[in-house]
């Protein structure tokens, strides 16, 4: 963050941010078109057909037969069968109410930037996060990286620098908590609220042995303390008094959560069972889809801030007078190394079956972002390291 600060490096980012939202307008632009081209094949298509069953029926027959059929029969009847859908005329009549629908696309397209992003974002939902290039990207083949599984994103462009086994299916362990985050902030209106932890939270996350921030049961926080205490130092006290702020129940929380997966577009490879990264063999993401939800939540300004913070301390109670520091120990031991640039956010994450993991966001010295997500590192030292030698070996 020393480094960042500098006004060189934030009017960077900030120039790098306006490059990303143009391009992010360009897609959403061309996918516009594609549905409005793909409308428009569709309706092409129906006159080639519409055409075609015409000719059978002058070939066949049918045509003088209804004709004759129509001239036996009343006016009422006339109307009836020039109109109905087995006519010529009838199936024109639905043409007509097709072109109209094209027509009225067209002219919501074309009403500006506001009218094109609200249409995308009901086509094609949470498009502004999804990563391209899987198939294409560089294999991650650098000795330096211990980790199993690795992924770097070009942020700027959503596009995969360089991967090993990004699409593999893993146990996200504590870096669930990104998405614990994103859902709590989308759903709190009041930071300054307060919460009490009861003994169920405390004893959750004792039994589970988890990482806690060190509430006690009946301690009155903040929301704000909750927030930062899930991220900073992992607290399962903490994200579990999230849920029950926000919905009332975990269970009722882990829905919203999956709620979120799906609009993002994610819900095909990854699904949560809680809030703080527990095995569980229905608990499971990729580390494209890790990505994907880190980029989702340092878009939402409450989310970033708090994914940034080097240190908290939380507010005074009555256990605690002083309140409690607490720190993203990440952050701190990777601020110093060598990594093309700065290290902006980051989570990490352990549990046996998946390792040491971590997600983190970065800005380079030249301004581009990227994204970097690894699993299966043998210690949380290796963890960090393992992104050093990411953004040192595969970054601009």
């Amino acid at each position: 963050m020393r480094d960042f600060e500098t006004e060189e490096q934030i009017n960077r980012a900030l120039r790098a941010r306006r490059r990303a939202e143009i391009r992010r307008r360009r897609r959403r632009k061309a996918k516009i078109k594609r549905v409005l081209v793909l409308a428009g094949t569709g309706f092409c298509l129906f006159l080639i057909i519409l055409g075609a069953v015409g000719l059978v029926n002058v070939i066949t027959g049918r045509s003088a037969q209804a004709a004759d059929q129509s001239a036996d029969s009343g006016p009422e009847e006339h109307k009836r069968q020039a109109g109905g859908t087995g006519s010529i005329a009838g199936a024109l009549a639905s043409t007509g109410q097709i072109q109209e629908i094209v027509q009225q696309i067209q002219e919501e397209s074309q009403g500006g930037a506001d009218a094109s992003e609200s249409a995308v974002e009901t086509l094609a939902g949470a498009a502004d996060y999804s990563i391209s290039g899987q198939e294409e990207a560089a294999a991650l083949t650098s000795g330096e990286v211990m980790s199993t599984w690795a992924l770097l994103v070009d942020w700027d462009t959503r596009t995969v620098v360089a991967q090993r086994g990004a699409g593999d299916r893993i146990n996200p362990a504590s870096m669930t908590k990104i998405l614990t985050l994103l859902v709590a902030a989308e759903h709190v209106t009041d930071l300054d609220d307060t919460f009490t932890i009861t003994r169920e939270i405390t004893d959750y996350s004792y039994s589970n042995d988890c990482s806690a921030v060190g509430f006690d049961d009946g301690e009155t926080v903040t929301v704000r303390d909750l927030m930062y205490g899930t991220i900073l130092p992992s607290g399962a006290d903490a994200a579990a008094g999230l849920a029950f702020y926000v919905s009332g129940s975990l269970e009722g929380f882990v829905d919203l959560m999956n709620q979120k997966l799906e609009e993002l577009g994610l819900s095909d490879t990854a699904h949560f069972t809680n809030c703080v990264g527990l095995y569980d063999e229905n608990h499971y993401c990729t580390l494209y889809d890790t990505a994907e939800i880190l980029g989702a939540a340092i878009d939402n300004d409450l989310c970033r801030e708090v994914l940034s913070a080097h240190t908290y301390t939380t507010s005074a109670t009555e256990q605690h007078p002083e309140g409690l520091l607490i720190s993203n120990w990440f952050l701190r031991r990777i601020e110093d190394k060598d990594t093309h640039g700065t290290v902006v956010c980051a989570k990490t994450g352990y549990v046996v079956q998946s390792g040491n993991c971590a997600a983190s966001y970065s800005v380079s010295n030249n301004g581009k972002q990227y994204i970097c997500v690894t699993a299966d590192a043998h210690s949380s030292w290796r963890c960090i390291y393992d992104h050093v030698a990411v953004y040192q070996e595969y970054t601009e």
